[in-house]
C-alpha cells in the first residue's frame, strides 16, 4: 500500500513543468494548398515550401509566424549530421526553440540521440510540430515535447530539478543543447556585420549565459560578428564556426565542443567518403549550374502545365514522323483493349545538366510500325517513376504517383494523385478520394497490379533530402465501389520489407512479389587518429540492399452479403527463394507477366565500392520465372531451324510450331465455335472483318540479330500477342548516365532473334568544366582521361563475368556429377513436377495446335473433373464451351512447360533429331522394325 501511495503522490504532485500532451491543430495551424491562400508577407517562403519541408504535401502544418523561423530541411539535416560527431557520451539533446519541428525532426531521424527534448512556448506551433513529426515517421517517444519557456526550463533543470516532472529531469553530463533562436533587431537585415548584442528578443549574452553550464550549439544569422562569438570560448578551449550555404545564402553556427568531439567529427568525415561515388553526379551538376530551388517555384511550373493542357479543347491523336523523345522511368504497357498496340506514358530525360519531364501518351501500332501522340485537356501532369496497371476490366488502365523536379533537380515533388485511362477513347479521369489517410501517400518507385475488381499497390519511396524513406504499406483499390483499403495485417505476420523497384505480378489468387531495392541502416568501423595512435569508431550509415526474396499475397473476396465498403481478405505468405535465380543478384532488372510466367531482362550489380566511387556490372540476359514452380530458366535466342523439303508452311523453323500464326489461331477458334474437328481446320475459310481497313502502307524491313539489346537496367517491358517489347533503359559509364532511345521485339514462342524496331544514337552527357580545380578529384580526372583516350573502344563492353556465366548456364542445363547437392535436388524436383503432375505433356517440336489435337479428349476430361470438384455440372455446358475451356487449359500447360521442352528440342536437334512422331498415332507401328524408325 505504501508503494502504491508513493506512485499516486508522484503523479499528483504539482510540478511546475510537465511533458506536453498531444495538442490538437487549431484554426491558426494552416496547410496552404495554393499561393492564392497565402498572406502576401509569407508567399516567398511558401514558394520554397518543398525546401523547408520536402513532405509538405503529406500534411505538414505551420502557423503564419512559424514560416519566418523554421530551418530549411537541407540545412536542418546538415546540422544534425554535424552534431552527430559530438562526444559519444552525450546521448540527450535539448532543442530549446522547437518551433514547427524542423530541427527536432532532423535530429530524431539521424538516429544519433536516445532522447530529444523539444521546447515551444506557443501551443499552436507546438501542435504543428507534433503533427509534422508524425508526417515524417518519427517514432512516438523519441521526442519529448514541452509547452513552456525554455529559459525557465533550463534554470529549473540546472538549479531546481525537483520542480520538474521526473520525465523532464536529465543527466547533465549526457546532455547537449541546440538553440536556433528568433533572429531580429536593428541592423539584422541591413548591416554587413551584425552586432549580436542587438539581436532580439534574445541577444548572444542572454543565450550563452543560460546555456554555458552545458555544451551547446547556436544557430545564428549569416552576418554574425565572428569576433563576438570567439570571445565566448573559455580558457584552453576552442569554438568551431560552421557556415551553411543554401540557395546563395550563408548562415553561421556557433558550436562549442571539446577536442575529442572534433576528432570524432574527423572520423565522421572519413566515413562520408564511402558514399562519395553516389553523390558525385549530383555534386557536378550543382557545380556546373547551381541549385535552382530559389528561383524555380514548382507550384508555378506545374500550374503552367495545367494552363497549357486546358488549351486543348478535346482529345487529339496525331501521327508522328518519328518515335517519342528518349526518356527513362516511363511506363510501357500492352494495350488491354486490343492486341495491336502499345501504350507509353511519361518519363524523364536528364543530360547531366537539365532534367525534362513528359506527360505525353504515345501509342505504337505494331502492324503499321506507326507512332501516335495523344494530347488531352485532362491528363496527369509530367512525371517519372510512377506506376500503372491494367484492370480486370480491359477497358481501363490505372496510374498512381510519380515524381517531378525542377530542371536542375534542386527541388523535388512527389505525386499522390490517382488516374484512370480508357485506352479505346484515350480519355483520362482523375479519381478523387476525400479524407486524410484514405488513400496512399505520395511516392515513386512503387508497383501496381490487379486481381479481379481490385488494384493492388505496394512499396515505393519518398525522398526527404536527407534520406530516402522506403515504404512497405499495402493499398487495395476497389474499382467498382471507388474506395481505397489499407489492410491491417497481424503484427506477427511475415511481410515484405520496405523497398522499391521490385516485381509485382498478377496471380489467379492474388499477386506475387519478387526482389527490389532499398537502403538499410548499418554500423561500420572507421579509423580516427590521435596523439596516442589510431583507434576505431563506429558510424551508422545507409547501405544499398538488393532484395532477392519472394512473397505471395493471397486474397479472397468478401462474402456475397457484405457491405460495399468491406475490403477483401489478404495475407502475405513468404515463399522460398526462387531456384536458379539470376546470379549475381541485380537491381533494375525489370519483369513483365506472360501466361503464368515473369519475363525478366537486364539489371545492374554493384561489383566494388571504393573512395573513387562504385564499379558496376550490367546485364542483358533474358530469364523466364515460372511463378507456380518458383523457378527461373534462362531464355536464349537461337537461329530458326532450316525448313525441311516438302514441309507444310505452318512448320517453318525449328520452333515454327512453338507459336501458331494468327490465321491458324483464328481457324482453331472458328473450329471450336462451330464444333468442327480440329484436324479439319485447314479447310476452314476465314472471313475478313468488315470494319478493319486494309492497310497498304508497306512495313519496313527490320534488322534481326541473335543477340539481345545492349546491357542496361530499368528497361521498360511489355508483352503483346506473345511478343516481348524492350524499350529504353539506362547505362552508366564512369560518371556518365546514358538513356537508351530504342525499341526491340522478341517472339517468346520462337525466340528466333531480336528485332530492332528503331534505335537512335545516345545523346551527349554534359560534363562540368571546373573539375580540374578540385584536388580531391585528381584520380577521377585521370580515369576520365584514360576513357577519352580509349574512345575507339565500344561503349558497351561485355561483362567481365560473361564467360563464366555462359559456362554456368551450359552446365546448369545438363546433368553434372560435380554439381552441388542442392542443385541436383532442385533439378530433380523440377523434372518430377513436370512429368508427374498427371496432365498431358507437350512434346519437342510440337505446336500448340498439334498439342491440343493430340490431347483434346484428355483435356476435356481434366476440365470436367475440375468442374465437378467445384460443384458445377459439365452437362449444363455446351460442347463449344467445354472445348474452348479445354483449349485454354492446354495452352496454359504448353507455355508452362515451354522452357523444359525448348531445352529438349535443343538437345535433340544437336543430336540430329528434328522431329518426334508417335508411330501409334500414324498407324504404322507394325510396318517395319523399330531400328529403322529411330534413325
Amino acid at each position: 500500500m505504501g508503494s502504491l501511495g508513493s506512485v499516486l503522490s508522484s503523479e499528483s504532485a504539482d510540478f511546475s513543468m510537465r511533458p506536453a500532451d498531444s495538442f490538437p491543430l487549431d484554426d491558426t495551424c494552416r496547410h496552404y494548398e495554393g499561393k492564392h491562400e497565402v498572406p502576401w508577407d509569407i508567399q516567398k517562403y511558401f514558394a520554397q515550401r518543398y525546401s523547408i519541408f520536402s513532405l509538405y504535401d503529406e500534411g505538414v502544418y505551420m502557423t503564419d509566424d512559424a514560416w519566418f523561423g523554421v530551418t530549411p530541411e537541407p540545412v536542418a539535416n546538415q546540422v544534425a549530421n554535424d552534431m552527430y560527431g559530438a562526444d559519444e557520451h552525450k546521448t540527450i539533446l535539448i532543442d530549446v526553440f522547437g518551433g514547427a519541428g524542423g530541427n527536432s525532426i532532423a535530429f530524431a531521424l539521424s538516429g544519433r540521440w536516445t532522447r530529444i527534448i523539444s521546447i515551444e512556448r506557443d501551443a499552436s506551433t507546438l501542435a504543428c510540430a507534433q503533427n509534422n513529426a508524425e508526417v515524417y515517421g518519427v517514432e512516438p517517444g523519441v521526442i519529448t515535447w514541452i509547452h513552456g519557456d525554455s529559459f525557465k526550463y533550463m534554470d529549473k533543470l540546472i538549479n531546481r530539478p525537483h520542480e520538474l516532472h521526473p520525465d523532464l529531469r536529465l543527466d547533465l553530463n549526457a546532455t547537449v543543447i541546440f538553440a536556433s533562436p528568433p533572429w531580429g533587431g536593428p541592423g539584422y537585415r541591413s548591416d554587413e556585420v551584425f552586432d549580436l548584442r542587438n539581436m532580439q528578443p534574445y541577444n548572444l549574452e542572454d543565450l550563452h549565459k543560460a546555456y554555458q553550464r552545458l555544451d551547446h550549439a547556436l544557430f545564428l544569422p549569416r552576418t554574425s560578428d565572428i569576433r563576438q562569438i570567439a570571445r565566448l570560448a573559455p580558457a584552453g578551449r576552442k569554438i568551431e564556426v560552421v557556415q551553411y550555404c543554401m540557395e546563395g545564402a550563408n548562415m553561421a553556427k556557433d558550436k562549442k565542443k571539446s577536442a575529442d568531439a572534433k576528432k570524432a567529427r574527423k572520423a565522421e568525415k572519413a566515413a562520408k567518403q564511402a558514399s562519395k561515388g553516389e553523390k558525385k553526379a549530383k555534386t557536378k551538376t550543382s557545380k556546373l549550374e547551381g541549385s535552382d530551388a530559389e528561383d524555380v517555384d514548382l507550384d508555378e511550373v506545374l500550374e503552367e502545365y495545367r494552363r497549357q493542357q486546358e488549351q486543348f479543347l478535346k482529345v487529339t491523336e496525331t501521327v508522328c514522323d518519328s518515335p517519342p523523345k528518349p526518356r527513362a522511368a516511363s511506363t510501357l504497357m500492352a494495350s488491354p483493349h486490343d492486341s495491336n498496340s502499345l501504350l507509353l506514358f511519361g518519363g524523364e530525360y536528364f543530360n547531366g545538366s537539365l532534367a525534362q519531364f513528359y506527360n505525353d501518351l504515345n501509342i505504337y501500332n505494331v502492324s503499321r510500325d506507326e507512332w501516335r501522340c495523344v494530347t488531352s485537356p485532362n491528363a496527369p501532369l509530367p512525371r517519372s517513376g510512377h506506376a500503372w496497371t491494367r484492370a480486370g476490366n480491359p477497358n481501363h488502365v490505372y496510374l498512381f504517383g510519380g515524381e517531378f523536379s525542377s530542371p536542375k533537380q534542386g527541388t523535388f515533388h512527389h505525386y499522390s494523385d490517382f488516374w484512370r485511362l480508357e485506352p479505346a477513347t484515350r480519355e483520362w479521369t482523375k479519381i478523387e478520394v476525400k479524407g486524410k489517410d484514405k488513400s496512399p501517400s505520395a511516392r515513386s518507385g512503387h508497383r501496381m497490379t490487379y486481381w479481379k475488381q481490385y488494384i493492388i499497390l505496394f512499396g515505393g519511396f519518398q525522398d526527404t533530402s536527407n534520406q530516402t524513406k522506403y515504404l512497405a504499406d499495402l493499398w487495395i483499390f476497389d474499382t467498382v465501389n471507388f474506395v481505397w483499403f489499407s489492410p491491417q495485417l497481424p503484427p506477427a505476420q511475415l511481410k515484405p520489407d520496405a523497398r522499391s523497384s521490385f516485381t509485382l505480378l498478377p496471380h489467379e489468387q492474388g499477386a506475387v512479389l519478387y526482389g527490389g531495392y532499398s537502403r538499410v541502416k548499418s554500423t561500420v568501423q572507421v579509423k580516427q587518429k590521435s596523439n596516442k595512435g589510431s583507434n576505431q569508431a563506429q558510424r551508422n550509415v545507409l547501405i544499398p540492399k538488393v532484395h532477392d526474396d519472394c512473397f505471395f499475397l493471397r486474397m479472397s473476396q468478401p462474402p456475397a452479403d457484405a457491405t460495399p465498403n468491406t475490403p477483401p481478405t489478404v495475407r502475405w505468405e513468404k515463399r522460398k527463394k526462387p531456384a536458379n535465380a539470376p546470379n549475381p543478384t541485380r537491381a533494375g532488372a525489370t519483369m513483365a507477366w506472360h501466361k503464368g510466367r515473369g519475363i525478366l531482362f537486364g539489371g545492374v550489380h554493384d561489383v566494388e565500392q571504393s573512395e573513387e566511387g562504385m564499379d558496376s556490372e550490367f546485364f542483358n540476359q533474358l530469364f523466364a520465372w515460372n511463378i507456380e514452380r518458383n523457378r527461373f530458366m534462362p531464355l536464349g535466342l537461337r537461329k530458326p531451324r532450316q525448313q525441311k523439303k516438302n514441309a507444310p508452311e505452318q512448320r517453318v523453323g525449328r520452333r515454327g510450331r512453338a507459336q501458331a500464326n494468327e490465321e491458324e489461331l483464328l481457324r482453331q477458334l472458328a473450329a471450336l465455335e462451330t464444333g468442327a474437328s480440329l484436324e479439319d481446320i485447314d479447310d476452314i475459310e476465314l472471313e475478313k472483318k468488315a470494319d478493319e481497313p486494309v492497310d497498304d502502307k508497306p512495313v519496313k524491313e527490320m534488322p534481326v540479330t541473335m543477340e539481345p539489346p545492349h546491357v542496361r537496367f530499368n528497361a521498360q517491358l511489355a508483352i503483346q500477342d506473345d511478343v516481348l517489347y524492350i524499350y529504353g533503359g539506362t547505362f552508366e559509364k564512369g560518371d556518365r548516365e546514358f538513356t537508351f532511345d530504342d525499341l526491340y521485339a522478341i517472339d517468346l514462342g520462337k525466340l528466333d532473334g531480336c528485332k530492332e524496331i528503331f534505335t537512335r544514337p545516345v545523346e551527349d552527357w554534359i560534363e562540368s568544366e571546373d573539375e580540374e580545380d578540385d584536388e580531391e578529384d585528381e584520380d577521377e580526372e585521370d580515369e576520365e582521361d584514360e576513357e577519352e583516350e580509349d574512345q575507339s573502344q565500344p561503349l558497351y563492353t561485355p561483362s567481365k563475368r560473361k564467360g563464366k556465366q555462359d559456362e554456368a548456364s551450359e552446365v546448369s542445363s545438363e546433368p553434372s556429377e560435380s554439381g552441388s547437392q542442392t542443385t541436383t535436388e532442385d533439378d530433380t524436383e523440377t523434372v518430377a513436377t513436370t512429368v508427374d503432375d498427371g496432365l498431358p505433356q507437350p512434346r519437342p517440336f510440337e505446336s500448340r495446335r498439334e498439342f491440343f489435337v493430340r490431347t483434346s479428349a484428355e483435356w476435356q476430361e481434366v476440365l470436367m473433373t475440375s468442374l465437378r470438384w467445384k460443384g458445377i455440372q459439365p452437362e449444363s455446358m455446351t460442347i463449344k464451351e467445354i472445348k474452348t475451356q479445354a483449349f485454354e487449359l492446354s495452352e496454359e500447360k504448353w507455355w508452362d512447360a515451354r522452357e523444359e521442352i525448348t531445352a529438349l528440342e535443343e538437345e535433340q536437334e544437336a543430336a540430329g533429331i528434328q522431329e518426334v512422331v508417335s508411330l501409334a498415332e500414324r498407324g504404322d507401328s507394325g510396318a517395319a522394325g523399330g531400328g529403322a524408325r529411330r534413325r
